[in-house]
């Protein structure tokens, strides 16, 4: 199969049109609210202590005064209502591949839009790590719509990498990392193929920020079709092999390898602290968009449970 085209911009266009208008108009209707957020917690910095009074978070317990003094003291907290986001985006060769409505590549971008809507406002910043395999390039952090529709079109235009490129998400994570940042919103989009390197440097993120990993993937990764022969191709090494997938048990052992997969990816995230949003290629993306937000609003507190779009 040949190396699909990279994206130019007079194509580029209509597909973030489309997803613009998308998002605006079945987000708004459903998810208004400016500080609603993706991932809701106690956004703010530490403030002044203050005796406990009988009603207090018990979360917000300032033990050492507590020690100190032998009274229990809460902390405050100062209200931090500009948000930083910071979005790492995987664009290695594995995310050109899709079976149904669109490629995986773009519901990165589908799912980067849905992001930048509900974050940038009232002053609100994003910026983005964007890795190919052969290019990771930054994109600074910035407050409102119009620069929010920069980084999106710049994103859409990267070229797609060559069939030899390994992604390197663990790398890029580090670049969120140093120097540190303020406390804010880091999102993963990826596929999250491969060696799980990126868990720690997630996890090293998580000490200073929310975190949220959007995971994209097509039907045929979970399971094969019975198509006869066969060739498998792996994006990433060139590697190629045939397989005869009339075999029901082939088909089988496939389905349960892709399963684990799954699971130790999920598992990887929420070790990591990160909330989980799967998005696929054969469903409605913007559906899970909002079920996801509608149940992270409902859900316990950040880092206590994770809410994942199924």
């Amino acid at each position: 199969m040949s190396q699909p085209a990279a994206l130019d911009l007079a194509s580029a266009e209509p597909l973030l049109r489309r997803l613009e208008l998308t998002v605006r108009n079945k987000l708004d209707g459903l998810l208004q609210g400016n500080y609603l957020g993706l991932i809701p917690g106690p956004g703010g910095e530490a403030g002044e202590t203050r005796p406990y009074v009988p009603g207090d978070d018990v979360r917000r317990m300032d033990w050492p005064v507590t020690a100190r003094t032998t009274q229990p003291y809460v902390r405050q907290t100062v209200a931090d209502r500009e948000l930083e986001t910071w979005v790492a985006v995987d664009l290695s060769p594995s995310l050109d591949f899709g079976t149904v409505t669109s490629e995986k590549r773009e519901l990165v971008l589908a799912g980067l839009t849905a992001v930048a809507h509900l974050t940038v406002r009232g002053g609100n910043r994003i910026g983005a790590i964007v890795t190919s395999g052969e290019d990771t390039y930054r994109i600074p952090a910035r407050p409102g719509l119009l620069h929010a529709r920069r980084l999106i079109r710049q994103v859409a235009l990267t070229p797609r990498a060559s069939t030899a490129a390994r992604g390197d998400l663990a790398s890029a994570l580090d670049q969120l990392r140093r120097p540190p940042r303020r406390r804010g919103l880091i999102v993963v989009i990826s596929d999250f193929l491969g060696d799980t390197e990126w868990q720690r440097p997630l996890r090293a993120l998580s000490a200073r920020h929310q975190l949220l990993g959007i995971e994209v993937l097509d039907p045929r990764e979970l399971e094969l079709p019975a198509v006869g022969l066969m060739t498998l191709t792996d994006p990433e090494t060139g590697q190629q092999l045939e397989v005869q997938t009339s075999s029901t048990d082939l088909r089988a052992r496939y389905a349960e390898a892709a399963l684990a997969q799954r699971i130790e990816i999920a598992t990887a995230l929420r070790h990591s602290g990160a909330a989980h949003l799967r998005l696929r290629t054969d469903r409605d993306w913007i559906a899970d968009v909002v079920r996801f937000v509608i149940a992270r609003r409902h859900a316990a507190p950040v880092g206590t449970r994770v809410a994942e779009a199924r």
